[in-house]
């Protein structure tokens, strides 16, 4: 599984690519917004940060805007990805842009029918929120199951499953068991990852039994 993180913090980043553990950036408006910066300058910097995809959103709402703003944004960088909504007039511009070979990642899936539909269009990647779900009372995880089924039988369908609006590292580890090609995940889950009390106590006894026998391997 590939791991992007979603944020437009650069600092944030950087840390996260020192580790060799970081494939791609996802950013959205809001996330843009955070920043306090300009939006072609924030994703021009992760883009050179980063080798993997990028994701810049566009905020217009017809198909002819949403076109126009996506060739503009990938003139960016060769990894910077296309993010549309997942509407009538986003699949339009998913199905145009995917044509000229620029990535997408098609955004706010809710439902496996959504993402036939981006599946058909070309998109790069879909994505589906199993957070938001969640928060309704759904089962997120269950639409991931049902996606990655559906585009299973189909050696066509290049379209990888992007897992959005994760919310915990059992988000992330669910995902994996299905097949889920990407994870975008906030800093602060990846960083949840690595944690474990038993790793912690661990490392804590196994320090202690070494500086008894005043050794350094400095």
């Amino acid at each position: 599984m590939k791991f992007f993180v979603d944020t437009a913090d650069v600092g944030e980043i950087r840390e996260l690519a020192e580790t060799g553990l970081l494939d791609g950036v996802t950013t959205n408006p809001t996330l843009i917004a955070k920043s306090g910066r300009d939006v072609f300058e924030v994703l021009e910097e992760i883009c050179g940060i980063v080798d993997g995809p990028v994701s810049g959103e566009v905020t217009a709402m017809d198909a002819e805007g949403m076109i126009r703003e996506g060739e503009k944004l990938s003139k960016i960088a060769k990894n910077l990805t296309v993010k549309l909504p997942l509407t009538f007039e986003g699949i339009k511009a998913c199905s145009h842009l995917s044509k000229q070979g620029i990535m997408t990642n098609v955004t706010l899936c809710f439902s496996p029918a959504q993402a036939i539909l981006a599946a058909k269009a070309g998109a790069t990647f879909i994505s589906p929120f199993v957070g938001r779900l969640d928060d309704i009372g759904q089962d997120g995880m269950q639409l991931i199951r049902d996606i990655c089924t559906i585009y299973s039988q189909y050696d066509a369908i290049k379209t990888e499953v992007l897992v959005a609006s994760v919310r915990s590292p059992m988000h992330i580890v669910e995902a994996g068991k299905v097949g889920a090609h990407v994870a975008t995940i906030p800093a602060k889950v990846i960083k949840q990852l690595f944690k474990h009390p038993l790793t912690d106590s661990g490392l804590e006894a196994f320090l202690k039994d070494w500086e008894s026998t005043g050794q350094s391997i400095a």
